[in-house]
């Protein structure tokens, strides 16, 4: 479990904390049609590089539990993550989806040669609480206001994705390359689902292209190569943690572009975090003996 592969996993945090404000620049493109380009893009990153080497196209030979698993993190967790938000309030939504990380600080001690330490635990739950207090911030009248079936996907969305990073673990021996098929293969379902439930829009204005093809290239991209990465050669236990980062730098960069306000909370979250990232990380961080 090296640092680089646990820093290159966490680079995906750090570019999913741009989701929220290219989303927002992205215009009105509904949520099927914007996945379906971003996966579209994501995939031809993984293409453009498997295209200097053809042996690299031999990654695309996976039994179907594999094809399966991928299927099921990407698409799956976008299907349900869209659901969530129609049926149920954005920051309680929110709020239940990122649960996420917990699950995969504390799933991961049941995967071989790992052990859950009290830091992982205390790490991940001051994290929750840092990230509770940027969800919930300005938020009314508690969990009230939805509908069980929106609440219900956010749920599944929080085990969704945690499974799909555990299970990948186990996969460790799977090239990343195979992600590129991921991406290949969400796309054409989300393209699927948004001619189905969708009407097309397409963005007005050059910045809104600009905010979709960053999308593509990072969050809905890029991110998920190193994702996949970090939590098959990485520590994925702080990972998880560490990946509480994500609503705090979105919460910061949204402030950033004017689209919230700084605020006690917003410090005592980012504290939260902080701390217990480097808690649960603390193994980590301590310099390996020589042999």
């Amino acid at each position: 479990m090296g640092k680089i592969p646990t820093l290159i996993g966490f680079s995906a945090v750090v570019m999913w904390s741009a989701l929220a404000v290219l989303t927002a620049a992205s215009g009105t493109m509904p949520p099927f049609q914007l996945s379906a380009i971003c996966f579209l893009i994501g995939s031809a990153i993984g293409l453009s590089a498997m295209m200097r080497d053809p042996a690299r196209f031999r990654a695309f030979r996976q039994p179907a539990k594999v094809w399966a698993l991928g299927l099921f993190g990407l698409f799956g967790y976008h299907f349900l993550y869209f659901t969530a938000l129609r049926n149920a309030p954005a920051v309680e939504a929110g709020l239940i989806a990122y649960l996420w990380p917990l699950l995969i600080v504390v799933g991961s001690a049941l995967l071989p040669g790992e052990r859950l330490g009290w830091h992982h635990v205390a790490g991940a739950l001051m994290g929750l609480a840092g990230t509770a207090l940027i969800l919930v911030r300005g938020a009314e009248g508690g969990f009230g206001g939805g509908s069980l079936l929106g609440y219900a996907a956010a749920g599944l969305c929080a085990l969704t994705w945690s499974s799909y990073s555990l299970i990948s673990r186990r996969f460790g021996a799977t090239p990343t390359d195979v992600v590129t098929g991921f991406c290949l293969i969400s796309a054409v379902l989300s393209a699927l689902c948004h001619l189905l439930l969708e009407t097309t829009v397409w963005p007005d204005t050059n910045v809104q292209w600009l905010a979709v093809l960053g999308l593509g290239l990072g969050p809905v991209g890029l991110a998920f190569y190193a994702w996949d990465y970090g939590v098959k050669r990485g520590d994925i236990q702080v990972l998880g943690v560490a990946s509480y980062a994500a609503p705090l730098l979105s919460t910061l960069i949204l402030i950033l572009f004017g689209h919230g306000e700084a605020s006690i909370g917003i410090a005592v979250a980012c504290l939260l975090i902080t701390a217990g990232a480097f808690l649960a990380a603390k193994d980590l961080l301590k310099a390996k003996p020589s042999r």
